[in-house]
């Protein structure tokens, strides 16, 4: 199924599991029968696969929501710089509920991260008493979304 034998030991995944990651981002409520239909393998072995594709984190499978359709109006990219080790800052920030995306990065900023909030109180409470307090923390930038053009999981496995 995978092979951890790629840059950094990540998952290489076979041609088999490429297809099944490749139909359930085309529709995470395919069926195992179908699934098996696309791949050429029984449902069980199928069920069997993404089993373990779920429980090794290769891929999960949720429900994407449109967060202006949930009650959240306010949703931002937030550019930190750091000052010391990254790692505690960038752990207490994953740990925010509002937060929906840590990358640790090369560049201006050392992390970037995504907050969805309910409104402009929330997003100031989130930057202002929660990532600028971290110890660490020297600075931030905030780029607040006015449109979300794209959003799409399905970029497939290349």
């Amino acid at each position: 199924m995978t092979r951890t034998d790629g840059p950094l030991g990540t998952a290489r995944l076979d041609a088999v599991s490429r297809k099944i990651v490749e139909a359930l981002q085309a529709d995470g409520r395919a069926s195992y029968a179908a699934i098996a239909k696309v791949v050429g393998l029984s449902e069980a072995a199928v069920r069997q696969r993404v089993q373990r594709l779920l429980d090794s984190g290769v891929m999960q499978i949720v429900a994407v929501t449109d967060p202006l359709q949930v009650g959240f109006t306010r949703q931002a990219m937030i550019g930190i710089r750091v000052e010391g080790e990254i790692g505690p800052p960038a752990e207490a920030i994953s740990a925010l509920p509002q937060v929906a995306y840590v990358v640790t990065t090369a560049g201006s900023f050392d992390i970037l991260c995504e907050v969805v909030c309910e409104d402009d109180d929330e997003l100031l409470e989130i930057i202002s008493r929660r990532i600028r307090a971290l110890p660490g923390v020297a600075s931030t930038e905030t780029f607040v979304y006015l449109k979300l053009n794209k959003q799409h999981y399905n970029w497939g496995t290349r």
